[in-house]
C-alpha cells in the first residue's frame, strides 16, 4: 500500500509590522581609520626590526663636517694620484674587499679633480696586535732648515745641533746586550708595502724612502708618528744605467761637483725629518773620489749622516766620507738578496752572529712583502735571544764612539 507524502506546512508570513529591524554598522571616521592604520604599520615595522635587525644599523649615525686641513691632520692619509703614479711607473696595488683593513669608519669623497679619496679610521681592535709606538715629533724643527728648490733643506742649528742628532730616534743602550739594527728601504712608491712597513714593524726599525715618491712628506710624517727614524735615499749612478733606472736627479760619476751638489739639493729638499741618507744603486759613482768629494762635504755641512749598502765598505765614496768627517758606516749584510723566507732568516741569524762578535750589526733590506714579514717575526723574538733591537743611528753612534 502506497502512502502519499504528508503535507508540508510553511511558516506563516510575517507582516511588515511584526518584522524585526535589520542591524546597521556605525559610520566610519576616515581620519581615525588612517591614524589606526599608521599605528598598526609602525608596530609591525618595529617588530620586524626587532626580529630581523636594522638594515641601516651599519651606516653612519651622524655626519661630521671637517675643514680640509683638519681632516688631513686627523687622518694623515696619503693621497695617491693614480694618473701621476702611472706616469711615474709606480707599482699600484689593487685591494679586494677581504683585504681592506679592519676599521671603525671609512670616509670617501670624490675631489674636484675627479679622484676618489678614502680615509680609514681604525678601531682599537684593528691596532691591538701592532707594536707599541712612541711617536717622534713632527718635522721640520724650527731653526734647522733653509729654503731649497723643492722645499726646506736641512741645516745645523745655531746651537750646533745637527739633523743627524735631532731627527734620530732616542735610544738607551743596554750594555750587556749586542745591538742589531735593520734598515728597510725602497719605501714610498708602493702604498701597501709602505703602510705595512710603517704600521707592522717595530719602531726601532729604520725606514728609508725614495725621494721621487709622491706625497713624500706625508709618508715621512706618518713613519715618525709611528716612532720610526727615517732616511732619504740618494740615487747614484750604477754600472749599468740601462738596467737600473735611477731617475732624473741621479748623482753621476762624470758630472761636475757643482752639478752633483745641485742635484743633491733637489733631492734633499723634497722632504724633511730624515736624520741621514743612504745610497740607491751607486756602484759606479762610489768608485769616483772626484765625484764623491763635493757630495760628502755638502752632507757634512748640513749635519747629516751616511749609511751605505750594497756598494762595498772600501770604496772611494766611503774613504772621502771619512776624510770629510761625515759620520758614516756600511751595512754588514743585505738580508734579502734572495727573496725567500728561509734565506732572509739565515741572513738575520748572520746579523746576530756578527753582533755577538762585534757588539753591533746592521742589515739592510728592501720593502718586499716577504722581507717585511720575516723581519717583523724576527724582531718580535730577538730580545728573547739576548740581543737589543736598535735604530741604525744608535749603531752608528756606538761605532763612532769606539773609534
Amino acid at each position: 500500500m502506497i502512502r502519499s507524502n504528508p503535507r508540508v506546512r510553511l511558516p506563516p508570513q510575517r507582516s511588515a509590522a511584526t518584522a524585526k529591524p535589520q542591524r546597521r554598522f556605525p559610520k566610519i571616521d576616515h581620519r581615525i581609520a588612517a591614524f589606526v592604520a599608521c599605528a598598526v604599520f609602525a608596530l609591525g615595522a618595529f617588530g620586524a626590526v626587532q626580529l630581523f635587525g636594522d638594515p641601516a644599523a651599519a651606516g653612519p649615525r651622524r655626519v661630521v663636517s671637517l675643514e680640509p686641513g683638519a681632516a688631513s691632520a686627523a687622518t694623515d692619509a696619503p693621497r695617491v694620484s693614480f694618473s701621476d703614479a702611472a706616469e711615474e711607473g709606480m707599482d699600484l696595488e689593487h685591494f679586494g674587499l677581504d683585504e681592506l683593513p679592519q676599521a671603525g669608519a671609512e670616509i670617501g669623497e670624490i675631489g674636484a679633480d675627479g679622484q676618489l679619496r678614502v680615509s680609514v679610521v681604525e678601531s682599537p681592535e684593528a691596532t691591538a696586535g701592532r707594536p707599541a709606538a712612541s711617536p717622534l715629533p713632527r718635522a721640520p724643527f724650527a731653526g734647522m732648515t733653509e729654503s731649497g728648490p723643492n722645499g726646506p733643506l736641512p741645516i745645523i742649528a745655531a746651537n750646533g745641533r745637527t739633523p743627524g742628532q735631532a731627527y734620530a730616534r732616542p735610544f738607551t743602550r743596554q750594555t750587556d746586550r749586542p745591538m742589531v739594527a735593520v734598515v728597510i728601504g725602497g719605501l714610498g712608491f708602493n702604498a701597501r708595502a709602505t703602510t705595512q712597513a710603517i704600521d707592522e714593524l717595530p719602531p726601532e726599525v729604520t725606514l728609508s724612502f725614495v725621494p721621487y715618491a709622491q706625497d713624500l712628506q706625508t709618508w715621512i710624517d706618518r713613519a715618525r708618528a709611528r716612532g720610526h727614524e727615517v732616511m732619504l735615499e740618494l740615487p747614484m749612478e750604477p754600472f749599468d744605467p740601462d738596467a737600473d733606472d735611477t731617475g732624473p736627479q741621479t748623482l753621476l760619476a762624470t758630472a761636475s761637483g757643482q752639478q752633483n751638489v745641485s742635484r743633491l739639493d733637489q733631492l734633499l729638499s723634497r722632504g724633511a725629518g730624515y736624520f741621514g741618507v743612504t745610497n740607491y744603486q751607486g756602484a759606479r759613482f762610489a768608485t769616483s773620489a772626484q765625484a764623491s768629494t763635493p757630495v760628502v762635504q755638502a752632507l757634512r755641512r748640513r749635519g747629516l749622516v751616511f749609511i751605505s749598502s750594497g756598494i762595498g765598505q772600501r770604496t772611494a765614496l766611503s774613504a772621502e766620507a771619512q776624510r770629510a768627517g761625515l759620520p758614516s758606516m756600511a751595512a754588514d749584510r743585505i738580508i734579502d738578496v734572495r727573496r725567500e723566507a728561509d734565506a732572509i732568516d739565515d741572513q738575520l741569524l748572520n746579523l746576530e752572529a756578527l753582533a755577538l762578535q762585534n757588539q753591533s750589526a746592521i742589515g739592510a733590506g728592501f720593502a718586499y712583502p716577504v722581507t717585511i714579514e720575516q723581519v717583523g717575526r724576527w724582531a718580535n723574538d730577538v730580545a728573547s735571544r739576548g740581543y737589543q733591537l736598535a735604530p741604525a743611528s744608535a749603531v752608528l753612534n756606538a761605532r763612532a764612539a769606539r773609534r
